[in-house]
């Protein structure tokens, strides 16, 4: 699983960015995201319900958020 560090940008930069990633890796189905971005867990809700991605699970640390992503059986 790779891991992709948004921190320091904001909404809706690492959505994009990510969105960017999992579209273009074709030999990658799960995604980690970290983003410090108050709104990040709201858009990438979003973002996952537009797009059919699945949202594994977004976990809050300390300073940033997790945002975990799976690539979806029609999109691999």
């Amino acid at each position: 699983m790779k891991t992709f560090d948004f921190k320091g940008l904001k909404c809706p930069i690492p959505v994009l960015k990510a969105y960017k990633i999992i579209k273009h890796e074709k030999k990658q189905n799960n995604f980690i995201f970290l983003t410090d971005d108050e709104s990040a867990p709201k858009d990438f809700k979003e973002f996952c319900l537009n797009t059919g991605y699945q949202l594994e699970d977004i976990i809050k640390k300390k300073d940033h958020y997790q945002i975990i992503i799976k690539k979806t059986n029609s999109e691999k």
